[in-house]
């Protein structure tokens, strides 16, 4: 096997598990603040897709401001749903089940919303950078390259944001003991709502960046909430880094494990490799075991 072939697949699989990150730093975001599972993150991330297709390549927007308008739409958007839907179950006995139930029907809502707007048609956005970079016999798209670079800065302010900001601070005190920083004046119910959003901006981010090299279509978030559920649990429950790097790892596996095999089977490969490591470490890579 040509060793140029197996480092452009370790390559291309980094770019895909870089976004497989940043997708699933949303997750993360969600579960380590509110504790709960987000089953409309899927259908946050197919919104932004087809935001991007009808500024982008319908109406012509400059791609940049394109993706700027999905990201701030899809927060918003996120905004509503946890004000609306989320926010009145909190204090509900049972409301880990019932935020599951929520979040599952607004799921179904926005996806058959999509399907009434837009059909089932497939829709293809234009790259927003053309051209391949040929780098020692790898060619590498510049869109790909692109992909890379949006998710490597994204995440890096992200970062930033989570440990050098008042916000940042906020959701750390929130995550490790929500009536703690209740008593030190925090608003945890405004840190849940801009915690939903932010979840949603990622998402919206994620799918913009794909949106060029995957079609956009209603049952487009499906996947990539799968993988991000793969990805939360394989680098552990609510931590950061975690998702980021099991994203990459992830994407690397998948793409290597195509070598051997077509890829429709990416998804048993990434399944298959998270019930090996949950054997191995039930609490993920980089998850901290709970002792009684």
């Amino acid at each position: 096997m040509p060793i140029q072939l197996v480092v452009a697949q370790i390559v291309n699989g980094i770019i895909v598990g870089s976004m497989y990150a940043l997708f699933a730093s949303g997750l993360t975001l969600i579960w380590g603040t509110m504790k709960m599972l987000n089953f409309a993150h899927g259908e946050f991330f197919m919104l932004g897709g087809y935001l991007v297709f009808f500024c982008y390549a319908v109406l012509g927007i400059n791609p940049a401001l394109s993706t700027l308008i999905a990201v701030v739409a899809i927060f918003l958007l996120g905004v509503v749903v946890e004000r609306v839907v989320i926010h009145h179950l909190l204090s509900h006995p049972v409301w880990q089940l019932t935020t599951i139930i929520a979040t599952l029907g607004v799921s179904i809502f926005l996806q058959n919303l999509a399907l009434h707007v837009w059909g089932p048609e497939f829709h293809n956005v234009p790259y927003f950078v053309e051209g391949v970079l040929n780098l020692f016999g790898i060619r590498i798209a510049y869109q790909r390259l692109l992909i890379l670079g949006v998710s490597c800065v994204s995440i890096a302010a992200l970062w930033f944001v989570l440990k050098y900001t008042r916000l940042g601070l906020a959701l750390r005190a929130t995550a490790q003991d929500a009536d703690a920083a209740q008593l030190y004046g925090v608003n945890i119910l405004s840190i849940y709502t801009l915690t939903f959003g932010l979840s949603a901006g990622l998402a919206a981010l994620a799918a913009a960046m794909l949106a060029p090299i995957t079609a956009v279509n209603p049952y487009m978030g499906l996947s990539p909430l799968l993988k991000g559920f793969v990805v939360v649990i394989l680098g552990g429950l609510g931590s950061f880094a975690g998702a980021i790097l099991g994203g990459i790892l992830l994407g690397v596996v998948e793409s290597l494990g195509v070598l051997f095999s077509s890829t429709e089977w990416s998804d048993v490969i990434a399944f298959t490799f998270l019930v090996l490591v949950i054997w191995v470490r039930p609490w993920g890579l980089f998850g901290v075991e709970e002792r009684n």
